[in-house]
């Protein structure tokens, strides 16, 4: 469950039923998108795709796929040659467990040929090597040659070496590494990798029913509390030898972040913290003898963030870190020994993080949320006057492509009212051209659905935003029943004022369902400052913000109170529960999919560093669980999970379902067999179904339309 900034969709289930949308009176000679069009991919013109932008080759030139050829395209001029290089360069990738390598002449070679699995081939700064993991165990292979190296050989099924242990996975390298954990050094002669060993991780048994006798999948997973994986951070040089390992003790209860390399490959910087994750160390580590020099020291009294990136300077200038020690996430500059050169940006607003650095001219590009904290803009920063530049322009939220180098970008452009656009900008906020818009040719043939942005107070004076679609076709005095799409954890708010009118969400609107998102403290629209809050406590704020919002909701002439559900999944989830438990006289019906219900049994590194350990903060854990207010509930909640879901364990739904049926309380209950966290296709097609159903039968009180099973 790690949060970015990017995470999480506010949807139903999944990312398959996106609900948002705003009042609309039905208009004179306008038409309603059909069944088709909604649910079976049936064109209405509504919108229509922008250009699909795949990246910059160069910093003069990006890259467009057009009827699957891919071109490129002259930034200045418009002029479009067709690009016959892979997209993105050189590429590497697993074909029936072997290795195949691809160059920038089209040609495709096999580097590897074994019965074994590789996996993670990553390709050398050079280009000239691809390092990859093989049975818990470290490699390259040279492309020329197809020699093979290999670097360790005490891989086993509790020793990985370059393969991430599921905490470190899950919650500090992230989801986009696929496990590994290896890092090449940008000189390509020395790798960096984690050696994990999870002898000390309690095991947990996941069931499958395949077969005749079914089997466990027996996963090294540390709960809240739990002993975490035993870890080494060492340096292998390319031709191959001994490990240099890192001068820490393994045996310490400690973190090892994301480390990252000097720019001229001498120094491996590595974040450290202790498992309070509340101070954040930089070490540089020698990578010849292993020898650790602190750089930098952060200490907050709730919790630490690791870095995503940690920029260098060229000629060893000094580096850049984004922190959140203020309160707000901002930009500092520091000289290579760590002592602080200059703080770049400040004030109550969010820097999201950093595109570019044009090193020349002394300037920093990055996204931030300064104007709105609903909307994200592209600014640049003098690194030596520190004078702050705004490029984007208008009240729109923004998606942003910067050319290597910082000269162009391409930004995609929307608000709650506007379809996206797509513009082509130099850096200095002059639009070079439009490239698209999304507005289709039929766009005003229809009763397109309005989203209004609108804010709510809490209980102690806190303002945060929601946004909230009407049915299109409203009759005064009438009542209607509120949906509301959530997923609530830190920092990964889904309120933001950018188009998010979809096919389906026009259908809930016609049908006269009012679509409704809301974030809470914790979501990022207030900072860090907003999170901390939630520190030993999680979820508890959180879900009486949601019930503050949902109080004003109700109180409106246009709601139906007997008919205000809430859904989401995960953490979503988990608020769902508690909506119709601890909110239980705000909420009365619900769909709680793959959700946590008690945090002891959750990860240990996601958990803790918001709650402590359940030794340290026994009363938080109590408190936040989801079945000491089951006494409550009274209203109507469906629960989903996936059999196999390694992320929250299907445990958790177990228990609170056997909490009421002990109390004797009605629910409903389906779920997936062999689905991990969420699912796709085929499952995902009856997870929709119902749904559908439950809104249906729940909510509008109508027969569930035959369309829906065909």
């Amino acid at each position: 469950m790690r949060i970015v900034q990017r995470l999480k969709p506010t949807c139903i289930t999944g990312a398959a039923l996106c609900l948002l949308a705003v009042p609309q009176l039905k208009a004179q000679n306008k038409q309603d998108i059909s069944f088709e069009q909604a649910f079976k991919g049936k064109a209405s013109n509504i919108t229509v795709p922008l250009p699909a932008v795949k990246g910059w080759a160069d910093g003069e030139h990006y890259i467009e796929i057009r009827q699957g050829q891919a071109y490129s395209i002259d930034a200045r001029t418009g002029n479009a040659t067709v690009y016959t290089a892979p997209v993105g360069g050189p590429q590497v990738e697993v074909r029936n467990n072997d290795i195949f390598y691809t160059g920038n002449d089209g040609k495709t070679i096999q580097l590897t040929n074994d019965k074994e699995q590789e996996k993670n081939p990553t390709l050398s700064p050079d280009g000239r090597y691809v390092a990859f993991t093989r049975n818990n165990d470290l490699y390259s292979v040279e492309i020329a040659t197809r020699k093979e190296t290999r670097y360790t050989n005490d891989g086993t099924d509790v020793i990985y070496n370059g393969w991430a242990s599921w905490v470190y996975y899950e919650e500090i390298l992230g989801r986009p590494t696929k496990y590994r954990a290896f890092w090449w050094s940008p000189d390509s002669r020395n790798i960096a990798y984690m050696r994990f060993d999870d002898t000390r991780v309690p095991v947990f048994p996941i069931y499958s029913e395949k077969g005749q006798h079914g089997y466990l999948e027996n996963t090294r997973y540390p709960k809240a509390g739990d002993p975490n994986p035993a870890v080494k951070l060492g340096v292998v040089p390319v031709t191959g030898g001994a490990t240099v390992w890192a001068d820490f003790n393994e045996q310490d209860d400690q973190y090892f972040g994301t480390p990252f390399w000097t720019a001229d490959s001498k120094s491996l910087w590595v974040q450290w913290m202790p498992r309070g994750q509340d101070n954040l160390k930089i070490y540089s580590i020698n990578p010849q003898s292993g020898a650790k020099k602190e750089i930098y020291d952060e200490k907050q009294k709730t919790w630490i963030d690791w870095f995503d990136a940690v920029p260098f300077l060229d000629n060893n200038k000094g580096f850049l870190l984004q922190s959140d020690k203020t309160g707000w996430s901002h930009l500092y500059l520091h000289n290579m020994d760590g002592s602080l050169k200059k703080q770049l940006t400040s004030g109550n607003w969010t820097v999201k993080e950093v595109l570019e650095i044009d090193q020349k001219n002394e300037m920093v590009y990055f996204i931030g949320r300064k104007e709105a904290s609903t909307r994200f803009d592209l600014y640049k920063v003098s690194m030596k006057t520190g004078a702050l530049t705004r490029l984007t322009s208008g009240n729109y939220h923004n998606i942003v492509s910067m050319a290597p180098g910082g000269k162009y970008f391409i930004t995609t452009y929307s608000n709650l009212s506007t379809p996206a656009k797509m513009a082509l900008i130099d850096n200095n906020g002059k639009v070079i051209r439009q490239l698209g818009d999304s507005k289709g040719p039929d766009f005003d043939k229809y009763n397109v659905a309005k989203t209004e942005l609108k804010y709510y107070k809490t209980r102690d004076g806190l303002e945060l935003p929601m946004t909230i679609s009407m049915p299109v076709h409203m009759e005064p005095g009438k009542r209607y029943p509120i949906l509301i799409s959530i997923y609530g954890g830190p920092n990964a708010g889904t309120v933001y004022d950018t188009w998010k009118q979809t096919p389906v969400t026009q259908w809930w609107a016609q049908e006269g369902v009012i679509q409704v998102a809301i974030d809470n403290r914790s979501s990022g629209q207030l900072g860090k400052a907003g999170m901390n809050y939630i520190h030993r406590n999680l979820g508890i704020h959180e879900i009486e913000d949601y019930m503050d919002a949902t109080r004003w909701l109700r109180s409106q002439p246009w709601a139906d109170t007997n008919k205000v559900c809430i859904t989401g999944g995960s953490f979503g989830g988990y608020m769902t529960c508690m909506a119709l438990t601890y909110g239980a006289d705000v909420f009365n019906y619900g769909m709680g999919n793959f959700a946590v219900t008690d945090w002891q049994l959750y990860d240990s590194h996601y958990t803790e560093r918001y709650m402590d350990t359940p030794a340290e903060n026994p009363e938080g854990y109590k408190k936040t669980a989801v079945m000491p207010y089951v006494e409550k509930y009274h209203g109507l909640l469906r629960i989903t999970h996936g059999t196999m879901d390694d992320n929250v364990h299907m445990q958790n739904c177990i228990q609170l379902i056997d909490k009421m049926e002990n109390l004797n309380k009605h629910f409903e209950f389906m779920l997936y067999p062999g689905e991990r966290h969420g699912w796709g296709p085929p499952k995902n097609v009856h997870s929709n179904s119902e749904s559908y159903r439950f809104i249906y039968n729940n909510l509008l009180d109508k027969p569930f339309p035959a369309a829906f099973t065909k």
